[in-house]
């Protein structure tokens, strides 16, 4: 029974690693759907790049760094237990590759492949495991000192902290260094607008993230016995607010109609486990309304290039929902208790300060270094002909 158990853990986690993995297919296309078609095939080939620098980084740094685990033993020892170990690294390593993906779409357009990749390894072997390790490893006595001083630790059960808002605040950063694209913004106050170049695959990219975000949520438990419905069900509700929220504050508009879902989805994240159904779908709402209306905010009054709006959908919503599951988590708003609300607004914050200074250190090194974007003339051919020297439907096939 012990040795089923263990298998069954095994298959339950390594699905689970497997559902967030076809997530990077979502923020691939995502992107494809956002971005002009002159970049498509950077989006798609920045996204599989970043994942594989992202494995190696994690393999053998990362995750040594976040709980002080290796994995240079032999094939036999680290098969033991089934190899749960392994599939566990397996599926902490989709969330940790999460960030670049997240950066990718804030930055996209104008910034060269190598730099970025060397940010990927930096990021993921260094700066996202420092904090993974700080809030799911009880690393440095930050969480010891929260339940001390405050009576609970700070609780983000699936990463709206950990994973979407430490993205969402180092792509602020990525995208704060690089400046906007040529020709967005004017001298004289005009604003560029770049329609996204195509809505099926924007959607497409969003429904695959939807569906893999179950995973993302629901076998955040890593374990069968901590399996939970109320997961599930708290997901779907937040994402159907989020969705609800897009598609009335973004006037029906398409692109926030697809991204309402996941904005819910990021702030649903931290308190999943938490809160009444009822509670996870005001979450979302709250999510879906905050993206379009801080996207809108940032793009046209701050005009910050954030190509697609990454700091307003994983950044800011990520916050949103560590701070949602000291509210909403609470048992006098329906939840399950155990959580308090300065715990979740200092964990917060942490996460926002380590993310975002530590984005500004490891872009503003690499920029001093070697530079971060193209220049005027490549970007204006587009970063699939300067690049990959391809586009995604060269014009000789287009006209057949």
């Amino acid at each position: 029974m012990e040795q089923f158990k263990t298998s069954s853990d095994v298959l339950f986690v390594l699905l689970g690693a497997i559902m967030v993995l076809a997530m990077h297919a979502g923020f691939a296309f995502l992107e494809v759907g956002t971005v002009r078609k002159k970049n498509q095939v950077n989006a798609l080939v920045k996204i599989l790049v970043d994942f594989s620098v992202s494995t190696l980084a994690y393999f053998f740094i990362g995750y040594t760094v976040a709980y002080g685990i290796d994995f240079f033993d032999s094939a036999a020892v680290l098969n033991e237990r089934s190899g749960y170990d392994l599939v566990k690294f397996f599926f902490l390593l989709t969330f940790a590759a999460a960030i670049p993906a997240i950066i990718s779409g804030g930055i996209a357009e104008r910034a060269r492949f190598y730099p970025q990749l060397a940010a990927t390894a930096l990021l993921v072997g260094l700066v996202y495991p420092f904090f993974e390790g700080m809030i799911w490893n009880s690393n440095f006595g930050f969480q010891a000192w929260l339940e001390a001083s405050f009576g609970a630790t700070f609780h983000d059960f699936a990463g709206s902290v950990v994973v979407h808002a430490v993205g969402g605040w180092v792509a602020l950063a990525a995208v704060l260094l690089l400046g906007p694209r040529h020709g967005r913004y004017s001298k004289n106050g005009a604003i560029a607008a770049h329609p996204p170049s195509s809505i099926p695959f924007l959607a497409l990219g969003a429904w695959i993230l939807t569906v893999g975000w179950f995973g993302f949520n629901v076998m955040s438990a890593q374990t069968v016995e901590g399996i939970s419905g109320l997961v599930a069900v708290n997901s779907l509700m937040a994402m159907v607010g989020g969705t609800l929220a897009g598609l009335v504050f973004g006037k029906n508009d398409p692109g926030f109609v697809h991204n309402g879902p996941l904005a819910g989805l990021v702030a649903v994240c931290a308190g999943s486990d938490l809160m009444h159904p009822g509670g996870a779908l005001v979450v979302g709402l709250i999510a879906g309304a905050l993206f379009v209306l801080m996207f809108t905010l940032t793009q046209n009054r701050w005009k910050i290039d954030d190509v697609l709006g990454v700091w307003p959908l994983h950044g800011l919503c990520g916050a949103w929902g560590g701070i949602a599951a000291g509210i909403f988590g609470l048992e006098a708003f329906g939840g399950m208790g155990g959580v308090t609300f300065l715990s979740q607004l200092l964990g917060t914050l942490a996460g926002v300060g380590v993310a975002f200074g530590g984005g500004f250190l490891v872009y503003g090194v690499l920029k001093a270094a070697v530079g971060l974007r193209l220049d005027q003339e490549q970007e204006f051919e587009g970063a699939d002909l300067t690049i990959h020297k391809i586009t995604a439907t060269p014009e000789r096939e287009a006209s057949w």
